[in-house]
């Protein structure tokens, strides 16, 4: 878990959980919504996909970033996971 805490405390990557709550995304439809260079966008999806909070997927030669069914990892039953889309969107602009 101490993974995963660390990955949602950086403000860009809950930015990143925010805008993948509704569908995937490529790489660089996620990296054109930052002003910030495509390979720092690289390393937060990295950073992501190691603690298990996104996925990536190839369409065709695309790779596809989503978030697994399970919402998050070490969640046990069907809750919704603690974090609350507020607390998720409290720093987008």
């Amino acid at each position: 878990m101490d993974d995963v805490a660390g990955a949602i405390a950086d403000p860009v990557r809950r930015r990143i959980m925010v805008m993948l709550r509704d569908g995937r995304l490529s790489a660089g439809q996620i990296a054109e919504r930052f002003a910030i260079s495509r390979p720092a966008v690289s390393r937060h999806l990295r950073v992501l996909r190691e603690s298990g909070l996104v996925r990536d997927e190839l369409a065709g030669r695309q790779g596809q970033y989503g978030r697994p069914s399970n919402r998050l990892p070490g969640q046990y039953g069907p809750r919704e996971p603690s974090v609350h889309r507020t607390d998720l969107e409290a720093d987008l602009p």
